[in-house]
């Protein structure tokens, strides 16, 4: 009861404070866990595992969700569309580029993401908040495209994979959008759809905590490696970009979860 306590404490500090402040306080946490992150994980690539690991209970969630729970309620399928196009993106650019193992965990959350898409639009249909779900997915993917054709590695290899590359890499970064604003437009997010969307983020912070602290151990080597220019910033902008999108929902979860409420009520703004 007494951690309980000060945790509602603080988090009612913290809600009461302007918007800069709270993007400072969001700042200075996550340096504290980055921090915390590098002393304590000797290998900092089981890092970016780890993130796959989180990444895997996510969609084992959002699979119990669909075949028990017989709803598809809360979910955007525009998100899911938008993920399952990065990964094919991903899957041919490893193919092609660099087949490791990491191109066998990108398979296996196609074929369940493909498979969620077909729940969603076949089977679960007539659960689906198709009104709600109404984020322009071209807002996200043409401006994608632009930032790909602008700025993509500088490797040796074709320039058609290396834009195909950097497009997927950008794209990852925003596909979670769609979601965030049906949650955001139904104010009140059910259990099993918070639960996804928090193992998203915590999957999102941990493989932006890899790529920092393995810039910081090679010393900026890791960027040099990727090649000249503006790519390798914007490879590590991506991943800052994709934890901090899903910053202030994961604020609001953990605050719900203390709090002992089972359904998260997001207040406006939040998105």
């Amino acid at each position: 009861m007494g951690s309980r306590r000060t945790i509602s404490v603080v988090a009612g500090w913290v809600r009461r404070q302007p918007p800069k402040v709270k993007a400072f306080l969001c700042v200075v946490a996550g340096m504290a866990a980055l921090v915390f992150l590098r002393f304590v994980v000797h290998d900092h690539d089981n890092l970016f595992v780890a993130a796959e690991a989180v990444h895997a209970i996510g969609i084992s969630v959002l699979i119990y969700k669909l075949t028990k729970e017989k709803t598809c309620a809360g979910l955007s399928l525009k998100s899911q569309e938008l993920t399952a196009l990065f990964l094919a993106v991903r899957l041919y650019c490893s193919f092609v580029m660099e087949y490791d193992i990491h191109t066998l965990l990108d398979s296996a959350t196609l074929v369940t993401t493909l498979w969620v898409i077909y729940m969603i639009r076949f089977k679960l249909k007539s659960s689906y908040m198709e009104d709600k779900d109404n984020f322009a997915t071209y807002y996200v993917v043409l401006p994608c495209v632009v930032l790909a054709l602008a700025v993509h590695p500088t490797t040796s290899h074709n320039i058609v994979n290396r834009i195909f590359w950097a497009f997927c890499v950008y794209l990852e970064a925003a596909s979670v959008l769609p979601q965030l604003r049906l949650m955001q437009n139904t104010k009140i997010v059910e259990p099993f759809t918070a639960h996804y969307v928090f193992a998203l983020g915590i999957a999102r912070f941990l493989s932006c905590a890899h790529w920092v602290l393995q810039v910081l151990d090679t010393r900026g080597r890791l960027l040099t490696a990727l090649g000249y220019g503006l790519w390798p910033s914007m490879v590590l902008l991506s991943e800052i970009v994709q934890t901090f999108i899903l910053a202030d929902f994961c604020y609001y979860y953990v605050k719900s979860v203390f709090g002992g409420q089972l359904v998260l009520r997001l207040p406006a703004g939040v998105v």
